[in-house]
């Protein structure tokens, strides 16, 4: 899948390795969890209801939509979270 989006600027920072749904990945120091995914892949996640792919929709932490889980089983908000060295995350919907 192509990724949905393409970085332009700030390619000089560190690189940040890191897993989505078991496959290798890379992104950039201070990448939140949100760009490092959609730098990687079309789509953050699907909808745990529909099975629609989702992208975050309101990029500041209030709208819910950017909900992802780590391997681990851990919730946290794409869009507020910043990217770390070693991350596991699923692109699947959040169990409840």
């Amino acid at each position: 899948m192509k990724p949905l989006l393409h970085r332009v600027a700030e390619t000089h920072r560190p690189v940040v390795h890191f897993t989505l749904d078991g496959q290798p990945a890379s992104a950039l120091v201070g990448d939140t969890v949100l760009t490092a995914v959609l730098t990687a892949s079309a789509q953050l996640r699907r909808n745990e209801f529909s099975g629609a792919p989702r992208a975050g929709f309101c990029l500041m932490g209030a709208c819910q939509d950017c909900w992802m889980q780590t391997a681990a089983g851990e919730r946290l908000r794409a869009c507020s979270t910043f990217i770390a060295p070693g991350m596991a995350l699923l692109s699947a919907g959040i169990e409840a």
